[in-house]
């Protein structure tokens, strides 16, 4: 009863099944499937049983109740090393099951077509097979269970080696495996279910992410990291990207790159972010992406260096050299134009990355850690409507200074907070982020804008809780300000803009950013 001979196999995902049940078979095992998985390996020459025969009860409700029956859960549950549970499994004509071999309906990967009926959906929900892959991790001590097939290779060779054995550590890694697949497949149904009911904070929030690359250090050479992808998620994180070329990217350029590629794609088509520990330096827009880099370098040249550049464009010749002649780290765009790619080539360790063309920012939610928690927010993804903007000074801004406004409101979106965004009509100026101080955040902003202050607009992320940040902008020359109003000091502000001749317009939305 000890020596592991009666294997049982049903599968979703055929790839390597044959090869692997045909090691099985070579090793003694007596092989038992369900009715789509043992038609494949008979088809195959292999010798099989169905369930069914074992079980002495047919598959019925097409297909939904196959392996839920009393002899396989018991021949997979019964403890070998307990008498009581030997003598039941001979009274009940129970055979011992030492090998669990199953991967799940694919559930994630159907939820993950567009407009997938629900009805489909629902029939793609394992019910047997989790079951089956529990009972067995439970059972470990006595019974292996293989829930991947990149796991067939290394399974088979240790089989081989140990006369149909497998070590208790390797039954072990495998049983954690399988709580690990079962609790992903879990949380992708109750992610779908919320989604449909629209529970977008439910009492329980399940979440599952697969390891989709170890990074060499986080933040930091002394901490760990790796890059774990949505697994829920109807395109994973790295499938949106594609590598044309570089070295890998790190933990902090993977942070650096999502925040560019967030701002370009708040601000729209043809748009350029430079990015320095997550915040902006630059932001511009032009259709080639060359002259958007120079508008967009020419807001901070210090800062540009080393940056991380996200274009909602494409990268030709022209933008290659432009960007090969300064150092940065890596570059995003929507795609790499022939003539680009030699010029890119001789810098080779520059990263450079294509990503999926989208209308807008992608729906996302926002999650850190704290101590002992999460906290999880939606993106401040909504657009502001420029038509709402109420205009609270004497003076309303030109059509010229709106179109500048409603840029810099943009682009503010990706600044750190306090956030201050000097800029004209398609470029930014000078940006003030990361700032405790919003009035130390107006003259960071003033001051990389300089002389191009004069006759520029500011945006701001929240209100001006006095009148000395305002004082700086207007002092540098700028002439209108969008900001969400809501100070007490609203009116002394106010009044501070009028002094100073300028235009200034109240959202009623915050945009913090930490």
């Amino acid at each position: 009863m000890n020596s592991p001979r009666l294997a049982l196999l049903s599968v979703s995902n055929r790839t390597g099944l044959l090869d692997f049940a045909r090691t099985l078979a070579g090793l003694g095992f007596s092989l038992v499937s369900t009715g789509g998985t043992a038609a494949h390996l008979s088809a195959a020459g292999l010798p099989v049983r169905n369930v069914s025969d074992l079980t002495g009860f047919p598959e019925v409700f097409g297909g939904r109740v196959k392996t839920l029956h009393p002899k396989l859960f018991g021949g997979i549950l019964f403890d070998r090393a307990e008498e009581r549970d030997r003598g039941e499994a001979a009274a009940n004509a129970v055979p011992p099951i030492d090998l669990v071999v199953v991967n799940l309906y694919p559930f994630e990967e159907t939820v993950a077509k567009p407009d997938a009926p629900f009805r489909e959906a629902i029939e793609k929900i394992d019910v047997g097979g989790p079951s089956l892959l529990r009972a067995a991790a439970k059972n470990h001590a006595h019974v292996g269970v293989v829930c991947d097939p990149a796991d067939y290779a290394f399974v088979a060779a240790e089989l081989t080696a140990n006369d149909g054995r497998l070590g208790d550590e390797t039954r072990r890694r495998l049983a954690a495996k399988v709580f690990r697949r079962t609790a992903a497949y879990d949380a992708a149904i109750a992610r779908w279910f919320s989604a449909k009911t629209g529970e977008t904070f439910p009492e329980r929030l399940t979440l599952s992410f697969s390891l989709a690359a170890p990074l060499r250090y986080g933040e930091n050479p002394h901490q760990k990291a790796s890059l774990y992808a949505d697994a829920a998620a109807a395109a994973p994180a790295l499938s949106r990207y594609r590598f044309v070329q570089g070295k890998e990217l790190s933990y902090n350029n993977f942070l650096d790159a999502d925040a560019a590629l967030y701002t370009s794609r708040i601000v729209g088509a043809n748009a350029l972010t430079i990015v320095k520990h997550r915040i902006p330096s630059g932001a511009a827009t032009a259709p080639a992406m060359a002259d958007a880099f120079e508008a967009a370098w020419a807001s901070d040249p210090v800062a540009g260096f080393g940056g991380v550049v996200a274009y909602t464009g494409t990268l030709d010749g022209p933008a290659a050299a432009a960007l090969t002649s300064r150092f940065l780290e890596v570059i995003v765009v929507h795609d790499v134009a022939d003539d680009a790619k030699p010029v890119l080539a001789r810098k080779p360790n520059l990263r450079v990355l294509t990503v999926e063309k989208e209308d807008g920012p992608r729906p996302r939610l926002e999650a850190r850690g704290i101590d002992g928690g999460l906290l999880v927010q939606e993106g401040d993804l909504e657009p502001d409507e420029a038509s709402e903007w109420k205009v609270v000074t004497k003076r309303a801004p030109s059509d010229a200074e709106r179109r500048s406004l409603a840029f810099a409101n943009r682009v503010l979106r990706g600044v750190v907070s306090n956030g201050i965004v000097v800029a004209g009509e398609n470029a930014t100026y000078g940006i003030g982020g990361g700032r405790t101080s919003r009035v130390d955040a107006c003259r960071d902003a003033a001051g990389k804008a300089g002389a191009r202050a004069q006759g520029a607009v500011a945006a701001s992320d929240a209100f001006f809780p006095f009148p000395d940040g305002l004082e700086v902008l207007a002092a540098a020359g700028v002439t209108a300000v969008v900001q969400p109003g809501g100070s007490v000091k609203d009116a002394v502000v106010i009044a501070a803009a009028d002094a100073a001749g300028i235009a200034m317009v109240f959202t009623g939305r915050r945009h913090f950013r930490h």
